[in-house]
């Protein structure tokens, strides 16, 4: 199992790509669709351009006066634990890397929002049909989204793996058993 460095790479231009796109079309968003919550069709009723200022977390989640301090410090947490997961990760697991690297970013984009501004996270992709609508997002959010599937995914597909060599290096330890009922039924010796 080598921990190296091969994955590195790839971890950190995810992160690099995602949180710089992140930056952009949030500064996008903040220059060109104030006021708040007009919406600009894009693709019909479909898909929205409307911004909007996240003071909570996903789906509008909201803990008082002190959300934006309470959701700094549990992504500074949520970023030390996928720090561990991805020195766990070996080299050449590139999908879980791949994962792990989009949830990081999605964090560290929504955390410098909080960190810049007590307005909250911008918020800007609207998607839905007429009323029914899909709470705003932006670009940092559809990558914890997708990588937190994704590395679920992963570890579940790891998990049963391990499982799968439990239950083999189990079957090569028990001898098999050659007959059923009684031996001396087996072996010829009957009193019949």
């Amino acid at each position: 199992m080598q921990r190296g460095r091969a994955n590195t790479p790839l971890f950190w231009t995810v992160l690099v790509v995602v949180v710089v796109a992140d930056i952009i079309t949030k500064a996008l968003a903040v220059a060109s669709l104030a006021p708040q919550r007009i919406p600009h069709e894009l693709l019909g009723n479909a898909v929205r351009l409307t911004l909007v200022y996240n003071p909570g977390a996903a789906f509008g989640l909201h803990l008082g006066q002190y959300s934006r301090w309470i959701f700094m410090a549990l992504t500074v947490g949520a970023l030390f634990i996928l720090g561990r997961l991805y020195k766990a990760t070996r080299d050449g697991e590139l999908l879980r890397t791949f994962a792990i690297s989009l949830v990081c970013a999605g964090a560290v984009g929504n955390l410098i929002d909080r960190v810049r501004s007590s307005q909250g996270v911008v918020d800007f992709i609207d998607v839905g049909f007429g009323d029914t609508r899909w709470p705003t997002f932006n670009v940092a959010d559809m990558a914890v989204s997708t990588g937190a599937f994704l590395l679920a995914w992963v570890l579940w597909g790891e998990e049963n793996a391990a499982d799968s060599e439990l239950e083999s290096a189990a079957d090569e330890t028990v001898p098999p058993v050659s007959s059923i009922g009684p031996a001396s039924a087996s072996s010829g010796n009957s009193e019949i």
